[in-house]
This record gives structure tokens, C-alpha cells and sequence, in this order.
């Protein structure tokens, strides 16, 4: 199989090639293309990838290119996780942002929606390329924000892409450990979790007919165990009843939040972005101890995820600093795309349970959608547990969330479609409005401030608006 990572140029890359080459996903593929529109990062990529520790299946063939569609040529299965404007962008997203008083953060709220806008029309782009060199190719798309960019990509590729991330996931696996509640490999029975990319709460853990996430809620101690139970008050997890992903501390916590933002000497973004400027250059000339330098930084990086939720001095825990959740959902999905078994994952995907063929004459009309998360469009995406198969990731039914949560779901995913319609249709009043309805700007004129600070910051955002819908 040939896999082709369009944004082979990223930081994380090299932990999808340790995955390929050792363990379980050994032999998945035969051939690794790597895109980028960098060359300097492809050689600083490929310098790690060729300097990494030698695997059981260490001669993985490595192709790398800044050709997109030679690249896109042959591919089975596409990876997608690229960031238009680099990590210069990022910080260009939280700061506008924070200097306007709100919340700087990458994926939620302002800094989200300028990402997305900035990050759509990339990989409607990259979609549209895929229908025409690999039709039959799955995109596996990590391109952030995760669930805004799969639901635009829907109406070119269907259900042919669908969006990953590791914070649900890792989330479950965290709070059903420190429950005691054992889940076997793939399998995500008696879990219970809804809502949107970095919007969703896990609401049952189910073990032997028992469910024993309000007895992890109610036990302060076993909460203090893993990074999410150690995000938010215990007496506030117990009467919610739910176990919230950790980008939901933005919500519950955004004053605290906000303010200890304000408090860094440098965001988050303007971090990774000097991270990076020096990284970069000294990986590509480091020879065979560039892997060594961009495990070091890794680490680094990893330490300071969430900081600013975190304590003086307290750090991550160990296991939350090995890596292994990015790359193992990524895989695993295409490990069952490809026909290797199916398997039981949160996923990005339609809302929607599968229709059964209906009785009787075909003229029939079908019978309408149901959502899986009951209360949210059928036909929008949502994160939630699916099977996956080589015929595509299927949503589990889930419980209907209470109305605080069904609330903010249907509020939120009010705003994703605003931005994919503005960024799709060049629609600039769509985007406005995204910014406005937001719950952490819920402001007509912070949204036209946010809106002028993005142009201003990304030029390329007001040219999107020309010819398109005022």
C-alpha cells in the first residue's frame, strides 16, 4: 500500500514512520511519499526518519516530494495534516485573538475559526486533486481544526474522508485505566462519548454491566491520576456526571484560562514557532543524531502542551509524554480501510446510523437519516465512537446529551457551518457571523474587530472574499 502524508513536512511525521516500521503496523505499507511545500522540511524530516533507531521493518521506502499531484499518483490512502502559513500562522491565530481580550488558542474559539478559514480552501484543494490522481484513495485528515475540515471535504470525497484525533481517544483510554475498567484492543463497548472535535464528554464507562465512571468521578484521587481528571474542581465533575475533554477546560475555565494566557512570556504558538525556526535547520545538517535532537524536542513540546492549565512546576505524566496516540489512531483506522479487520474508534464522521436496505420495491424513497448523537443534523459531523471497516467508519448510536451539552453542541456546530460555508463559497458575512456566534466571543463587535485583526494578519483571507458571497 502506498501512503502518501500530504504536510510530510511536520513535526509529528516521524512517530507515524516509527509506527510503520516496528510493532504492530509493521508491513502495512510498502511505499511512504512525503509532501510538503517546504523542501527544507522534507530534509529535515527525511534526515530524522533516516537517523531513526533501525525497527523489524526499518526498510519502509521513503519518497519525497513538493509535487502534489505525482505525489497523490498511485496513493491508496492519504494522510493529511497540514498547516497553511506554519506555525508563523498559529501564532498570527492566538494573537489576534488575545490582544483583543479573548481566549488565544489554536482549534477553539477565534483562533480556531481563522485557522479553519485559512486551512479549507487548502484541503478542498487536496480533495478535489484526489478525485482526479487516486479516486479510490481514503483521506485520513488530522489537518486541524479536525471536524471543520472533514465536513467541507463530505461533498467532494463522502464518506471516503474521515477526521481523526487523539484527545478523545487518549481521553477514554486515560479515565478507563484509572476506573479499572479494561478495554480490550479496538473495541469500544460499554463507551460511552459524544459531541465535536474538542467539544465532547465521555458519559459512560461500562464494565460488566456496571458503570463505573460516577464512582471515577466521585473518587478525587483516582481524578488526580491522568491530565483531565486533573483539569477541573472533583466536585464539579460530580455533579456534571460526565468526564469532559481536556479542550472543554477552555469553556468550563475560560476566565482562568484566559489569564494565565495573558500571564506567559510567549504563547503557545510563538513557543513551537522559535521551536521550530531553530529546529529545523539543525535537523537537516545533524546526521545520524537527528532523531536524538527531534526526540528532544518532542518531549519539550509535549511537556508544554495545556500549560496553562497546569500549576507552577507540575508536570505531565510519563505516559502522556510517550507519544503513541496521534500515530495509533491514524493507522488503525487505515489498518481496517484496508481490509485488515475492523476496528472500534472515536472518530470524525457523519452523524448519521446506517440505514437497512428497506423491503419491498426500490422506487421506495429511503427512509430519513437518524443521528447518532440524537438532537444534532444527521448529516453533520460529529466525534463519537464508529466501527471501522474497509467499507468506511460507521457511527455508533449514542445517548442523547442533557440540554447544557446539547446546547453548546448545537451552538458550536452553528458556527463550524458558518466558517465551512465561508470558506467554501467565499461567503465573507458567513465568517463574520462564525466569529459572532461563538460562545467565547458572542460579540457582533468583537466578530467585525477579529474579522479586520485576521485580514490584517492574512492577507490571502481577504482576497478569499473576492467574487464570493458579501
Amino acid at each position: 500500500m502506498r501512503l502518501l502524508i500530504a504536510g510530510g513536512g511536520g513535526f509529528r511525521v516521524p512517530l507515524i514512520y516509527r509506527a510503520l516500521v516496528s510493532g504492530r503496523f509493521s508491513g502495512l505499507v510498502s511505499e511512504l511519499v512525503l509532501h510538503d511545500v517546504d523542501p527544507a522540511r522534507l530534509d529535515a524530516v527525511t534526515a530524522v526518519l533516516r537517523s531513526m533507531p533501525a525497527g523489524a521493518g526499518a526498510h519502509l521506502p521513503v519518497h519525497a516530494t513538493s509535487d502534489l499531484s505525482a505525489a497523490l499518483s498511485g496513493a491508496s490512502m492519504v494522510f493529511a495534516a497540514i498547516r497553511p502559513g506554519g506555525t508563523a500562522g498559529r501564532v498570527a491565530d492566538e494573537k489576534v485573538a488575545q490582544d483583543l481580550g479573548l481566549l488565544g488558542q489554536e482549534t477553539t474559539g477565534a483562533g480556531g475559526i481563522s485557522y479553519a478559514l485559512r486551512t479549507i480552501p487548502h484541503m478542498l484543494h487536496l480533495a478535489r486533486l484526489m478525485r482526479e490522481c487516486c479516486p479510490d484513495a481514503w483521506l485520513i485528515n488530522f489537518t486541524n481544526p479536525a471536524g471543520m475540515v472533514t465536513e467541507a471535504l463530505l461533498p467532494v470525497l463522502g464518506d471516503r474522508v474521515i477526521g481523526i484525533c487523539d484527545s478523545a481517544g487518549g481521553l477514554v483510554q486515560r479515565a478507563a485505566r484509572a476506573a479499572g475498567v479494561p478495554l480490550p484492543e479496538g473495541r469500544l463497548d460499554g463507551v460511552g462519548y459524544y459531541g465535536l472535535n474538542h467539544l465532547g464528554w465521555v458519559y459512560r464507562l461500562e464494565s460488566g454491566g456496571r458503570d463505573a465512571l460516577p464512582g471515577l468521578l466521585a473518587d478525587a484521587g483516582a481524578l488526580q491520576s491522568f491530565e483531565e481528571g486533573r483539569l477541573f474542581p472533583q466536585p464539579f465533575l460530580a455533579t456534571l456526571g460526565l468526564l469532559p475533554n481536556e479542550y472543554l477546560y477552555y469553556y468550563y475555565q475560560r476566565d482562568a484560562a484566559r489569564r494565565a494566557m495573558r500571564a506567559m512570556a510567549q504563547t503557545r504558538g510563538e513557543t513551537i514557532h522559535s521551536q521550530q525556526q531553530e529546529l529545523y535547520p539543525r535537523l537537516a545538517a545533524a546526521g545520524r543524531e537527528a532523531y536524538r535532537l527531534w526526540e528532544e524536542a518532542r518531549l519539550s513540546r509535549e511537556e508544554g502542551y495545556l500549560a496553562e492549565a497546569r500549576g507552577e512546576g507540575e508536570r505531565r505524566n510519563e505516559e502522556d509524554l510517550a507519544g503513541g496516540g496521534y500515530e495509533r489512531v491514524a493507522l488503525a483506522a487505515m489498518q481496517a480501510l484496508a481490509g485488515s479487520g475492523g476496528t472500534q474508534l472515536i472518530l470524525n464522521t457523519r452523524n448519521a446510523l446506517p440505514v437497512p436496505p428497506a423491503p419491498g420495491p426500490t422506487d421506495v424513497a429511503p427512509a430519513p437519516l437518524q443521528p447518532a448523537i440524537p438532537g444534532l443534523p444527521a448529516d453533520a459531523v460529529v466525534e463519537v465512537p464508529c466501527t471501522v471497516t474497509q467499507t468506511g467508519a460507521v457511527a455508533l448510536p449514542q445517548q442523547a446529551p442533557s440540554e447544557p451539552q446539547l446546547g453548546l453542541l448545537r451552538r458550536v456546530k452553528e458556527v463550524e457551518r458558518f466558517v465551512v460555508l465561508a470558506a467554501a463559497t467565499g461567503n465573507r458575512d458567513a465568517a463574520v457571523q462564525a466569529f459572532a456566534r461563538h460562545p467565547l466571543v458572542d460579540s457582533a463587535d468583537l466578530a467585525a474587530k477579529l474579522m479586520a485583526g485576521y485580514e490584517q494578519a492574512f492577507p490571502a483571507l481577504g482576497k478569499m472574499w473576492e467574487g464570493g458571497e458579501r
